[in-house]
């Protein structure tokens, strides 16, 4: 069987689909990496975000006591309501950068954390791109029952 030069091909065009799936491989191994460390950013703010939802329940909470039982009104103590947050806060296992505001008239506490996601696929992809790095906060007040 001879085999016959077609005229539409060319000895310029040998090697062309090598380079054209190169460079889809390359295209797919970044979105795919963009999906993952995406994925587990979003995942990691979740955690964070119920962790902080929590501490902040937990310091709403700490209430005055003894202004609550001498004139009814509800108001934090700033000492144990931050001391509730913290406590809830040092009792979970994921470790999350977090600051406890209590307001001045003692009407809410906020609880901010923070977190840096490290870059897994999307590092190797882009060496000089950081972490990563996002805020979530949580404000809760007291509320008198039924």
């Amino acid at each position: 069987m001879i085999w016959a030069h077609s005229a539409t091909w060319s000895d310029q065009d040998r090697g062309s689909i090598t380079l054209w799936l190169l460079g889809l491989s390359i295209a797919v191994l970044f979105l795919g990496g963009l999906s993952l460390d995406l994925w587990r950013a979003f995942n990691e703010r979740r955690l964070v975000a119920g962790i902080v939802d929590a501490a902040a329940i937990a310091g709403a909470s700490g209430i005055d006591e003894p202004l609550l039982r001498s004139t009814g009104e509800v108001r934090l103590d700033p000492a144990a309501a931050e001391g509730r947050a913290l406590a809830n806060l040092a009792g979970h296992s994921a470790t999350v950068d977090a600051a406890v505001t209590v307001a001045a008239d003692g009407s809410a506490i906020t609880v901010t954390g923070s977190r840096e996601v490290p870059l897994t696929l999307l590092g190797v992809l882009l060496p000089d791109q950081g972490p990563l790095t996002f805020e979530v906060s949580a404000t809760s007040r007291p509320q008198r029952g039924p």
